[in-house]
């Protein structure tokens, strides 16, 4: 056969095996020292091979893996198991048709860059080009100018071309090899992921699969253009790529879908490499998310009014657990109503008061306000005065941090708070919600009362975001955890039990309370018809200002945010959430 003709895939026919000295006629054995059947197992050695072992060893492999005789092709390279796998999964996972290999002779690593992208590798010696192995191009490792030569051998090229069944489409690429010498003067391919195709490197995968137009647009769960400045086109992206791959499209439903080859990182850290669309997906429909414009243009205006202060607000609705919204200050920044992390200050005593009612403590029990707690470090109120009459429900509605500490080390174990959060909550399940998100934290604290006290208030090591909050006050409005997501039909974590009717009751009770005539009272002014609250501020060492929060529910909306720096929980958070509230009003 001449030198360039087509080697392809003929179905019934077996295709010969080149003439070439008989390379690739021994298979490598195991062990590097041991023998069997009186042959030594072959090893690459640094003498490069010939130029006619080069092409004779890419002709013979190539027409190998082209007539479909997998063995074959694979006991022609250097380490026969990987590339048995490798060229498997090609075939059964990417399904040509038809397979035409033409080898294209010598390259140089220069080519190989310029085909795959990646920076030229420092030159090697005089006389032979650098075999692709470890440290270079064609390994598993990415390619460096400065990475160690791996064995010496010689890079060739060939041209590719993929069919498939149910079109006339066909994929040429151009492909790469390196040849080194074995230890029984034969060539054999070295062996590594690029040599299926020079994009393919380390655990990645290639693969026919579903494809998807773009969305023509974005829109809100009322089917509108979606429109926000913190809705930025990075964070959609993301959104619509973890939407499908957390709710795939069913194939057998979805007639809008394509099909290409495609390249995937299975950790989900690099961005699938579509390689070649075999057939057109349909043009893309709307893309819905659970965003509300009503409620997401009132949450841009809450934070633009913060003056360029640094805060976050989300909404979520109760009984769905949808959010609604969210926006950041500032707007293009670090999504931090989703992935900040921040101790949440008072805004943590609903979590301690679901424990403390679960453990036999009601509204109206009587729990002292001290001006300090019993701990070792003993903490002090905002306020002057001791209250030794106050009932929880009072406590609550002035947010008294020496009452919840002392009452929460009374009668809850270091493990309750943080167990209560998770079982009841959420907190801690790892949220899918569509974006990236950080869970909130609350680190059990066996034998440190003082850490313990911390936690209690919202202090110390906990950490909480305007997402985990909202979520939170969601559960108490409904009586239900419901995990939030930003696209209907996500799945949604469930939490380990469901919060009792009796509980819930008492803190939305509670909270009204606090809307009615606590510290809530005055932001809350002319919303508190089925309606709760709760403020909260945060110290932070080294901060002179605490860090203002506030979280609230009217109706099917529960709404939490924070700003850094803004004081009191009813003097920057509280109008935010307010004025979301009132602009949802009627939800």
């Amino acid at each position: 056969m001449r030198s360039g003709a087509k080697i392809g895939i003929i179905t019934g026919v077996s295709i010969a095996v080149l003439a070439g000295g008989g390379y690739g006629a021994y298979s490598l054995m195991n062990g590097s020292d041991s023998d069997s059947g009186g042959k030594k197992a072959r090893t690459v050695v640094a003498e490069p091979p010939s130029a006619e072992q080069a092409t004779a060893g890419a002709k013979d492999f190539l027409a190998a893996w082209a007539s479909g005789d997998i063995a074959k092709a694979a006991s022609l390279t250097d380490d026969p198991a990987a590339a048995t796998t490798a060229l498997t999964a090609f075939r059964d996972q990417v399904k040509p048709s038809a397979l035409t290999l033409t080898p294209t002779g010598p390259t140089t690593q220069q080519v190989f860059s310029s085909a795959t992208g990646t920076p030229s590798p420092a030159k090697p010696g005089a006389g032979a080009s650098a075999t692709p192995s470890a440290g270079t191009p064609g390994a598993t490792d990415s390619p460096s100018p400065t990475a160690t030569p791996g064995p010496t051998g010689t890079l060739m090229s060939f041209k590719a071309r993929a069919e498939f069944e149910g079109t006339n489409r066909a994929w040429d690429y151009q492909g790469f090899l390196g040849v080194v010498k074995m230890s029984d003067d034969t060539p054999a391919v070295h062996w590594a992921p690029t040599v299926i195709h020079p994009h393919l490197s380390g655990n990645e995968t290639i693969a026919t699969q579903q494809v998807f137009a773009p969305p023509s647009t974005v829109v809100d769960r009322n089917g509108k253009p979606l429109q926000g400045a913190s809705l930025t086109a990075a964070l959609m992206n993301t959104l619509q790529d973890n939407a499908q791959k957390l709710l795939p499209p069913d194939p057998a439903k979805d007639q809008d879908s394509g099909k290409a080859v495609v390249i995937n990182d299975p950790a989900g850290k690099a961005a699938a490499d579509k390689l070649f669309t075999i057939v057109e997906p349909k043009p893309g429909k709307p893309f819905k998310v659970t965003i509300d414009n009503t409620v997401q243009a009132a949450a841009e205006k809450a934070m633009t009014d913060l003056g360029g202060k640094p805060g976050s607000v989300v909404a979520i609705e109760p009984s769905t657990g949808q959010v609604l919204a969210f926006a950041n200050s500032p707007a293009n920044g670090q999504n931090r109503a989703f992935t900040g992390l921040l101790a949440p200050g008072s805004t943590m005593k609903i979590v301690t008061s679901a424990a403390l009612l679960e453990n036999g403590i009601n509204p109206d029990s009587v729990v002292a306000c001290p001006e300090k707690s019993s701990n070792a470090v003993a903490i002090p109120n905002d306020f002057p005065g001791a209250f030794p009459n106050n009932t929880l429900q009072q406590d609550f509605m002035v947010s008294c941090n020496t009452a919840f500490i002392n009452q929460g080390l009374t009668s809850l174990k270091p493990e309750t708070l943080s167990s209560t959060a998770k079982d009841v909550f959420g907190i801690g399940l790892e949220w899918k919600t569509g974006l990236p998100n950080a869970d909130g934290k609350i680190p059990a604290t066996p034998g440190s009362k003082d850490e313990q006290a911390m936690n209690y208030i919202g202090q110390g090591k906990v950490q909480m975001n305007p997402l985990a909050i909202a979520s939170i006050t969601a559960t108490v409005q409904s009586g239900a955890f419901k995990q939030p997501v930003l696209v209907a039909g996500l799945p949604q974590q469930a939490a380990a039990r469901q919060i009792s009717p009796d509980v819930a009751g008492k803190l939305r009770t509670m909270m009204n309370a606090t809307a009615v005539s606590g510290t809530a009272s005055q932001v809350m002014a002319g919303i508190t018809d089925n309606a709760g609250a709760k403020t909260g501020s945060a110290e932070v060492q080294g901060a002179s200002t605490t860090n203002s929060w506030f979280t609230a529910y009217r109706g099917n909306i529960a709404v939490a945010a924070e700003v850094q720096g803004g004081g009191h929980g009813v003097d920057a958070a509280g109008p935010a959430v307010a004025s979301i509230l009132k602009a949802a009003a009627g939800r």
